[in-house]
């Protein structure tokens, strides 16, 4: 019996096949997977507002399963294409924590220079050591100054709308 298929193309047939099935290989296109090199285009909006985008600058990229981006948002990208678009809504423990109470701290007001033009809101910045820090001021009185060194998103719902627009993997 005659098949009418070349040995050519039942050997690309054969090497594809497996291919299709593969969790790492989705309808022709690489997916996201831990060391996949990916460009993401996204808005950040938390309490409604929009918080962070990419809209305007190059795509954001990072290297999947290197924990260079929110833990929450990199496992909701795990499987992805090019092309796919997704919202993805992060809890605050899997984006940057809740809040530490034990991050709230007093600070006496005479280890400002500038103490007399700071206000509520503000932020400040300085070092613990070597290792460079910042806070927003809670409170201020004569005594001291109470900062808050908790992440501005801790404790936040965050919701992303991503489009993948790349990637490359090993």
């Amino acid at each position: 019996m005659k098949l009418g298929i070349s040995l050519a193309a039942l050997a690309g047939f054969l090497l594809m096949a497996p291919l299709t099935g593969c969790k790492y290989f989705k309808g022709g296109s690489p997916v996201i997977k831990d060391g996949s090199m990916v460009k993401i285009n996204y808005t950040l909006h938390v309490d409604g507002k929009v918080i962070d985008s990419s809209n305007g600058r190059p795509p954001l990229g990072y290297k999947q399963g290197s924990h260079q981006i929110i833990p929450g948002l990199e496992k909701a990208l795990a499987g992805l294409k090019k092309g796919d678009k997704k919202q993805v809504v992060v809890p605050p423990e899997e984006g940057y924590g809740p809040i530490d109470p034990k991050a709230v701290q007093k600070i006496p007001s005479k280890s400002f220079k500038d103490f007399k033009n700071m206000k509520p809101g503000m932020k400040v910045r300085g070092r613990n050591g070597n290792v460079p820090v910042e806070a927003t001021v809670v409170a201020i009185n004569a005594k001291d100054v109470t900062l808050d060194f908790n992440h501005p998103l801790a404790g936040k719902t965050l919701n992303f709308d991503v489009d993948v627009v790349e990637v490359t993997n090993p």
